[in-house]
């Protein structure tokens, strides 16, 4: 039997590239689907816009969407002295996501702003105007870790939290957007099929989805679907290591019902993911698959997890293809009566990765040296650094509100 594969010592300085201020979108399009697309396949480029996106995709293909929305997670507290702390939400404390529906208290993992200046007894105020009427929320810091804090939020009125959440926070734009969020960010930072909240930061490729492109597809029978995955702020995380190896993956948490599980049976499918964190979510889905295979049935499952490096110790010489797998998996869900399989994911896709489930990806243009670049390094190889000097020099936008790319999965890099 072939051993596991090691962990990649890929040196973090490989994929790196000189991305111009100038070049990152600070505002969005006035219209989502006129942003440029550039099309990768096999080496080959083409450029057009969103608006034809069903013209470069196969017979078959079956796109999926991450459907998650994003919370106003910036909150901005103030001390008795008169100084302000904001306040970031991360995820519930106890990870489970339906603390936005807790009323009078709820505890969540945040990061700090200032948190020198916040003494451990000292409770914070954030007022807000509900329909003319003054209101607050208190914090307390319940307990103080390295990269976060535990905090418990109280008020006394009976809004449950995500909606304490749209009155009081801002929306949180990503740290290389210089500028403060405005209402239009309230809109146009989230997909127009949003549904599920607790992102910190939205699913941008999905940013470009229009109406009108959906009723594209539907008229050249391209299909479609959804997962839920809530986009954590650690996908903003830098790699600070020399390698890969070295860097701590962020984990998020995804819900995917039973319904997308079975079509992903179907052998006839090309599955298109829109988003990295779609394919993060897809592609975890066969490793999970593949641990409970290998597992005694446990009768009181409720969440499942994969660890950043747990696909490489699940990996043989010979391994079951993703119709087995989700096959199995849908048996499983259906024998536990499950309609939805949640948990939490921290896989770290990086070149070298053979891709079981999907075929392409919908994406916009990474940051330097993060590991979302590294995922677009296993669907291209070394081309990704060509492809990105051609985009910079046909002039797209880069990052969270610019353009994006198809980008179809070469050959030796699907199992």
């Amino acid at each position: 039997m072939k051993k596991s594969p090691s962990i990649p010592l890929i040196p973090i300085a490989d994929y790196d590239y000189n991305l111009p201020s100038d070049s990152i979108a600070e505002q969005p399009l006035a219209e989502r689907d006129l942003s440029k697309l550039l099309v990768w396949r096999n080496g080959q480029i083409e450029h057009d816009q969103y608006l034809h996106l069903a013209k470069y995709l196969p017979t078959h293909s079956h796109l999926v969407f991450n459907n998650t929305r994003v919370i106003a997670a910036r909150l901005k507290f103030m001390k008795k002295t008169g100084g302000s702390i904001e306040i970031f939400l991360l995820e519930p404390a106890n990870g489970l996501y339906a603390a936005l529906h807790d009323q009078h208290q709820t505890e969540w993992k945040c990061m700090v702003g200032g948190m020198k200046k916040w003494k451990p007894e000292e409770t914070l105020e954030l007022e807000y105007d509900d329909a003319g009427k003054k209101d607050s929320i208190k914090a307390s810091l319940k307990e103080r870790k390295e990269d976060h804090a535990i905090i418990l939020f109280t008020w006394e009125n009976a809004l449950p939290f995500h909606e304490l959440l749209t009155l009081a926070g801002k929306i949180p734009l990503p740290p290389y957007i210089k500028r403060m969020a405005t209402e239009q960010d309230a809109t146009r930072y989230q997909t127009v099929y949003a549904q599920h909240e607790g992102s910190v930061a939205a699913p941008t490729a999905g940013l470009h989805f229009t109406d009108r492109i959906f009723r594209d597809l539907a008229a050249h029978a391209i299909d479609h679907s959804f997962v839920t995955l809530h986009v954590g702020a650690g996908t903003f995380k830098p790699v600070t290591s020399t390698t890969i190896a070295e860097h701590q993956m962020h984990e998020e948490f995804f819900d995917v019902e039973l319904s997308l599980i079975q079509s992903l049976c179907n052998t006839q499918k090309i599955i298109i993911a829109v988003g990295t964190t779609s394919t993060r979510t897809l592609e975890s889905l066969y490793w999970i698959g593949l641990q409970l295979m290998g597992k005694k049935e446990d009768e009181t499952l409720t969440q499942v997890h994969l660890g950043q490096w747990d696909h490489l110790a699940l990996t043989k010489e010979s391994m079951p293809d993703s119709v087995t797998v989700f096959a199995f998996l849908s048996s499983f869900m259906e024998r536990k009566k499950m309609n939805s399989i949640k948990g939490h994911t921290g896989i770290c896709i990086t070149p070298g990765y053979r891709f079981r489930v999907i075929s392409g990806l919908i994406t916009n243009f990474h940051q330097p040296q993060s590991t979302l670049l590294l995922l677009i390094g296993a669907i291209m190889g070394d081309d990704w650094k060509r492809t990105y000097e051609i985009a910079l020099k046909e002039n797209y936008r880069f990052l969270s509100y610019g353009d994006g790319s198809l980008l179809f999965v070469e050959k030796g890099s699907v199992a």
